[in-house]
């Protein structure tokens, strides 16, 4: 969840050339691998879409296949698109304000929304709103795409999220993430029911070997991730547990990779459950909401503990579920 991003960037309508000549170094790579590796400003996902839309020529012959293996005295031209990076724009989108002074905001973000630019969602992301209402005075620290933004939740998770408006916050609670106090509690409607009423999932997390927007439990190539979880009420006719899960680590998906691993994925998660089925029909993700978030401020030292309210729809489920 804390996972750097990397920037979004456009295409200016220009390109740029491209040559070099494979030595016995180079021999035995990936087409890809080895243009990515010859300009630092292109990606490996974006040298595998140069390629496929035909900007390579290796031996003056035009190849569209990105795992081709180069041979030494292989000479590869390519005609690669400038980019440029893309900043964000403040846009008019109400916020849920749950508190708000000079050094921090805290958002109740709503479901469906990006934190930051991406690919597909440009201008209606809560960095878009936030600059909106902050105007000029977020931190820097983020770069041009997260101005402000220490942390950032999922899509289709809801809840409390904090935003610093000077570099001296930003500083602050990065510090404090990077430390593991601050407070993190999340409350999701999950598969199954638990025979212990809470416990712990200590599973490094790594990103999926066969599904690039997924992420797994991984001991050897992962990062340390702990959630503590409580069973809040069991529902047996349906199934489906309510939990409480709090954050001791801050991974990419973390709560809903580890609730997979224990065999208890969330309720409506397309991602991670795209099988598992209930009467609750058209659901738009998973059912996970950032209900506490306590931190220590920035300025004064005082100890803050902020609750986001459950969203209408998970309000909706619980009391169908009784």
């Amino acid at each position: 969840m804390f996972e750097q991003e990397t920037a979004l960037r456009q295409e200016t309508g220009k390109h740029r050339r491209i040559s070099l000549q494979a030595d016995a170094a180079l021999a035995g790579k990936r087409l890809d691998q080895l243009l990515s590796e010859a300009d630092a400003s292109l990606s490996r996902t974006a040298a595998n879409r140069v390629i496929k839309e035909g900007g390579v020529e290796v031996n003056g012959r035009r190849v569209t296949k990105p795992s081709l293996t180069v041979a030494e005295g292989d000479v590869i031209t390519a005609e690669v698109p400038e980019v440029v990076a893309y900043e964000a724009k403040p846009v008019e989108i109400p916020l849920d304000i749950l508190y708000e002074d000079e050094e921090v905001l805290v958002v109740n973000k709503p479901k469906g929304m990006v934190v930051h630019p991406a690919a597909g969602h440009r201008e209606d992301t809560l960095v878009n709103a936030v600059l909106a209402h902050c105007g000029e005075t977020l931190s820097g620290i983020g770069g041009v795409l997260r101005p402000g933004i220490v942390h950032r939740i999922d899509k289709d998770t809801t809840g409390a999220l904090v935003v610093c408006k000077n570099d001296r916050a930003h500083a602050s609670l990065a510090a404090q993430l990077k430390a593991h106090s601050i407070e993190r509690e999340y409350v999701a409607l999950v598969h199954g029911h638990f025979r212990e009423t809470e416990g712990s999932v200590r599973g490094a997390i790594a990103r999926s070997k066969n599904d690039r927007k997924k992420m797994t439990v991984d001991a050897l190539r992962g990062k340390e991730a702990v959630t503590h979880y409580t069973v809040l009420r069991y529902f047996p006719k349906d199934d489906i547990t309510y939990l409480a899960c709090r954050l001791e680590t801050g991974r990419t998906h973390q709560i809903r990779v580890h609730m997979t691993h224990l065999g208890h994925p969330l309720l409506g998660d397309t991602v991670y459950a795209p099988k598992r089925k209930s009467r609750f029909k058209g659901l738009e993700g998973q059912c996970l909401h950032a209900r506490t978030l306590g931190f220590t401020h920035p300025v004064t030292g005082e100890r803050l503990r902020l609750e986001a309210p459950l969203p209408p729809y998970f309000v909706e489920l619980l009391e169908n579920l009784m």
